[in-house]
């Protein structure tokens, strides 16, 4: 059953993003600003979706610790789900994305329309130094950056792999870094599609003042992620 339900939601998840990018479009060619319209509908409705579909719940803690104007978000990356919640909880998310996915037929357009922040993973500092322009212009917008600093999804209990680029974020816009923890991936798998009932919890936590170095900053950041998200999935599967 679990199989089914999930295929059910794939096909569902999917069908919402196209019809939000179709009717929404429009919105985003005329004001990217107002196309974020699109992507924060296709995030309510694929968790609307999850929960009746596949009996997965969603609950976001400590939102109230995400300071207004631009500031860095650094979110733990265990599911797809981890890039539909910003758009639940931010204003106006830009999201690091990886450039694979600006060749997806309707969501790299609109990612692109809305200023999506893209980075060529192989590009090394040619794509580092055009991230850093893109994420101070959003910034400087009054826009939350998000980015992942795994790079990739982890499966659950997966051993840390922070890469420097969040560092590098952190130190070229001087603003707060707020880190996330999640429990998304005992309800959403890392890959493929098995979607499981229960619930997640994505919590905002207190963010990280600019001006840590290099080295303090990243042990700063992968303590408080790494400490609260295995809380956060002990937790949920002590409930399961």
């Amino acid at each position: 059953m679990t199989l089914v339900r999930s295929l059910i939601y794939v096909a569902y998840l999917y069908t919402a993003m196209a019809l939000c990018v179709i009717l929404l479009g429009p919105v985003a060619l005329m004001s990217p600003r107002h196309g974020m319209l699109g992507p924060q509908a296709w995030a309510h409705m694929a968790i609307w979706g999850l929960r009746v579909i596949c009996g997965g719940r969603v609950r976001v803690e400590g939102a109230e610790n995400v300071p207004p104007g631009g500031v860095l978000v650094a979110s733990k990356h265990q599911a797809m789900l981890d890039t539909l919640t910003p758009f639940f909880v931010l204003k106006r998310p830009a999201i690091v994305l990886k450039k694979e996915l600006r060749s997806m037929p309707l969501f790299g357009w609109y990612a692109q329309r809305v200023g999506m922040i893209v980075i060529d993973r192989e590009g090394y500092a040619a794509a580092l130094k055009q991230m850093l322009r893109d994420a101070r212009e959003r910034a400087a917008e009054g826009r939350e950056i998000v980015i992942y600093p795994e790079g990739t999804r982890q499966e659950l209990d997966a051993p840390p792999d922070y890469k420097p680029g969040v560092a590098a974020l952190y130190r070229d816009l001087g603003v707060p870094c707020v880190p996330v923890a999640v429990s998304t991936g005992l309800i959403w798998s890392a890959h493929g599609i098995i979607r499981r009932p229960g619930e997640a919890v994505v919590k905002f936590l207190p963010p990280i003042a600019p001006g840590l170095s290099r080295d303090d900053f990243m042990r700063e950041l992968e303590t408080r992620i790494e400490t609260e998200t295995a809380a956060l999935v002990a937790a949920g599967r002590a409930k399961q």
